[in-house]
């Protein structure tokens, strides 16, 4: 039932007369009055295998696209391509579309390789030629929510868009009305607005009933109400204001879809009234507020769109006023189709679009406001799937959110449960000058010192992770030039954290006969480098491959257990241990000397009372310049 919003944003319609009985003019009667259900009927008595005319083939693809009907919609684009290869890149877009979401991948990269060559600077390209094989990376990426069926769904119709409020209420989109004269888009019942209690200990809901007051014969939903629970905005059809087309020559009243605003009073919302930046050749729909009630999302196609619609947003002002609609620009829009916008209250957007790296269909989508320069981010499994996932509403507070699909054949309301993760963004600055430093590695490590995983920095000096949270965990970040840094991070309880990592330039680590390095330690009893100390003696290769002429002493110490002449033993092992690191790394050997001290000088003077820390931190490699 969203493809409604989507396609055409509903392109309503009144009936004012009868279709033509004539070969082609009966389907494309009912074509013309997004009846696709019955023209796809119609096109299909006129295919005659081969010799079918293409123009069937293309009116069956939209046709069977706008009901999303995948199998038929690629099985007919198909056809047409083959006739015709010259057809339109929109055309072979769309293909694409319906073949990831029949989940043929390797097929659909060919045809969206075609698509490239005909819309070469078309944003949609773009993304595709940068990373042509994403799937493998999407489906790999760590799960953000699990989910389970919301307990509301019809077993037939559409249940979508549902919000919750501050009090537990959740309204709904639904067909479930069964007396209403039915849609000829789909053959399903035009939309209500529903509403039905969430519990929150049980995490059920229930006391489902319509919303009668804003119901109309037409359709009506989704919505947004304001934090206060005074106020409310919701999508319905112009029709209610009076607002349409009126084409003389098909016979018919062609409307948009329109935003109203109603507020409560009592138990009952009243006093509706449009929003002034509705319009009769474009429609607003799926409005969502923002927690401070000062800013409404939307999506539309109003003059100043990128692609088919966009997300916009539009301040609403202490007296009552609108400010002028902004569009949220290339960061969030592309060519294609962004809908069903969500702010959360921890200033996330969550929308839908089928023009951005997705499984297939529509896929949901988030981009953390409070992070500078943060990007758009596929939620990925179990949320997104091959099939159209949408309108995705989350509730910090709560700890609970909400999503539309139709991976079942059908528009259902499901809910979507957080994995306890914390997303983590690790930005990489100069700490002399506080540029950033695009490409600096950064590993993450567990409190066992085994690394997760290594990413570089983008473009923003940004890394993002996704780790689970309450655990303790350790970044190592290098760039050639820099001193590289170690952060432990503490457990975090999850949400979002941001982290800094400030890299001082090689050049200061050098100052009179030392190198400021982090001293390499080693195990009790050992002579092995371990990853903490390769992560420090790269910070000497760089020092030495800078100043070409330095050569330098490794000092080798242990801790003050054993005998003196084990002690002795043993440091002279670390100290060839470290000479042969940095041999492997490419230094000379003719620039380097290394010896073993036992432990005649300690870090931390204890005697035979240190304790474990003290201990570690006397059994270490330090650096002396002999010349530089």
């Amino acid at each position: 039932m969203k493809r409604i919003y989507l396609s055409l944003f509903f392109a309503c319609t009144v009936f004012l007369g009868h279709a033509q009985d004539e070969k082609t003019k009966i389907a494309d009667e009912f074509f013309s009055k997004y009846e696709f259900v019955n023209a796809a009927k119609e096109y299909q008595k006129l295919v005659r295998g081969v010799k079918t005319d293409n123009y069937i083939n293309l009116q069956l693809a939209e046709s069977y696209y706008n009901i999303f009907n995948t199998v038929e919609a690629a099985k007919y684009y198909g056809k047409a391509i083959a006739v015709n290869p010259d057809l339109d890149a929109e055309v072979y877009y769309k293909y694409a579309q319906m073949l990831k979401a029949s989940g043929r991948y390797d097929t659909a990269n060919d045809v969206m390789r075609k698509f490239a060559t005909l819309a070469p600077t078309d944003h949609r390209t773009l993304a595709f030629q940068k990373e042509p094989n994403y799937i493998p990376r999407l489906r790999s990426q760590e799960d953000l929510f699990t989910f389970e069926d919301s307990g509301i769904n019809m077993p037939t119709g559409s249940d979508f868009g549902a919000f919750l409020t501050q009090n537990d209420t959740l309204y709904f989109t639904s067909t479930r009305t069964p007396s209403k004269k039915k849609y000829g888009w789909n053959n399903q019942p035009f939309l209500d607005l529903y509403q039905a209690k969430y519990d929150a200990e049980l995490q059920s809901l229930n006391q489902i009933k319509a919303v009668s007051e804003v119901n109309t014969k037409y359709h009506d939903g989704p919505a947004t109400v304001s934090a206060d629970g005074h106020t409310m905005f919701f999508a319905t059809e112009s029709f209610r204001e009076g607002n349409f087309i009126k084409n003389k020559a098909k016979l018919i009243k062609v409307g948009k879809v329109s935003i109203f605003k109603a507020t409560r009073k009592g138990k009952k919302w009243s006093n509706f009234e449009a929003v002034p930046f509705n319009g009769k050749d474009y429609s607003t729909s799926n409005p969502s507020l923002s927690k401070d009630g000062k800013t409404l999302y939307f999506a539309s196609d109003m003059p100043g769109t990128m692609g088919g619609m966009d997300i916009w947003k539009v301040a609403l002002n202490e007296d009552g006023t609108y400010g002028t609609p902004e569009n949220l620009g290339a960061r969030v829009n592309t060519e294609g189709r962004e809908s069903f916008p969500f702010i959360s209250d921890d200033n996330k957007l969550y929308f839908s679009s089928d023009s951005r790296k997705g499984l297939g269909g529509l896929d949901v989508y988030v981009l953390d406001l409070e992070i500078k320069g943060a990007e758009v981010k596929n939620l990925g499994n179990p949320i997104n799937t091959p099939k159209d996932d949408f309108a995705f509403t989350f509730y910090p507070d709560k700890n609970i959110g909400f999503f539309s699909t139709n991976r079942v054949g059908r528009d259902d309301i499901y809910k979507a449960i957080p994995v306890c993760n914390v997303e983590m963004y690790v930005s990489v600055v100069n700490e002399k000058t506080g540029e950033i430093i695009p490409g600096a590695q950064v590993k993450i490590l567990d409190d066992r010192k085994n690394i997760i995983e290594v990413k570089y920095a983008d473009a923003r000096g940004i890394v993002e992770y996704v780790v689970e949270c309450r655990q303790n965990f350790v970044l190592q970040v290098s760039q050639s030039g820099f001193e590289g840094k170690i952060i432990e991070l503490p457990p975090h309880k999850g949400g979002r954290q941001q982290v800094t990592a400030s890299l001082r330039p090689i050049e200061v680590l050098v100052i009179e006969e030392q190198i400021l390095l982090g001293y390499v330690y080693f195990e009790f009893d050992k002579a092995n480098i371990t990853q903490q100390g390769s992560f420090e003696l790269n910070k000497l290769v760089q020092v030495m491959e800078r100043n070409p002429n330095m050569k330098v002493q490794i000092k080798a110490h242990t801790d003050t257990r054993g005998s003196d002449e084990y002690n002795m033993r043993l440091s002279e092992r670390r100290a060839q241990t470290t000479l042969q690191y940095l041999i492997s790394m490419g230094i000379s050997p003719s620039r380097l000397i290394a010896k073993g001290y036992g432990e005649s000088e300690p870090k931390v003077p204890c005697g035979d009372n240190c304790t474990e820390e003290e201990h570690a931190v006397n059994r270490r490699s330090e650096f002396i310049i002999l010349q530089k």
